[in-house]
């Protein structure tokens, strides 16, 4: 008797940028209210490598600006979804369906916590990572320097088994960013100016 192979829908692994208006370290990890009662975030995912039904998407990243009205766990978000400029037709239709959350597993569950899509758009993406030290730049919508902290042995600072994650099943390193901007008045978003609130890195593979 021949059994067929299970088909992988997706299978992309990368790294996570990301930075909120919360103090560090940022309370919606650990399921608790955020900083101030709601939370607004730039985060971007690159995929360094990987398959999407078929399309390599490998090099191209997806960013979000979120604004979180109150819980994470409650949902309700309000979300802005840029896509790399770099990206075909193809790709970007590839990455949508993929992190809107139309393809399942993990990446669904935390699609799910959006409410409401204010708008998708296309821009350039500068995603940087080197020794613990990070730049996010989406467009002209969002700005951020990162570092990373260290613990005593000169190893990042890692928080892992967390109750909510914008990488389920991967650990993620804590930090500050230096400076957060984001204009998010066009899209019904706050505002953002900051320096030394909350950032996160972090490694991800994503499969289905």
């Amino acid at each position: 008797m021949t059994t067929t192979a299970p088909t992988t829908t997706y299978d992309v692994e990368g790294r996570l940028l990301e930075v909120c208006s919360c103090e560090v370290i940022c309370p919606c990890w650990v399921g608790e209210d955020p900083d101030g009662g709601t939370c607004d975030s730039a985060l971007a995912w690159h995929v360094d490598s990987g398959t999407i039904e078929g399309t390599d998407v490998s090099g191209l990243t997806l960013a979000l600006s979120v604004h979180i009205p109150g819980n994470v766990l409650a949902g309700g978000w309000r979300a802005v979804v840029v896509v790399d400029d770099k990206a075909t037709q193809e790709q970007e239709r590839a990455l949508l369906r993929l992190f809107t959350g139309q393809l399942g597993g993990a990446v669904a569950d935390l699609a799910a916590l959006i409410g409401e899509v204010a708008a998708v758009e296309r821009a350039p993406i500068v995603f940087t990572v080197a020794e613990g030290v990070g730049r996010l730049t989406v467009g002209n919508l969002a700005d951020a320097e990162i570092t990373g902290f260290t613990g005593a042995t000169g190893q990042p600072s890692v928080l892992s088994e967390t109750v909510f994650s914008t990488i389920p099943g991967s650990p993620v390193y804590v930090g500050r960013a230096s400076r957060f901007t984001r204009d998010g008045s066009r899209h019904g978003l706050p505002d953002v100016d900051l320096g030394g609130h909350n950032a996160l890195q972090g490694h991800f593979r994503f499969t289905a």
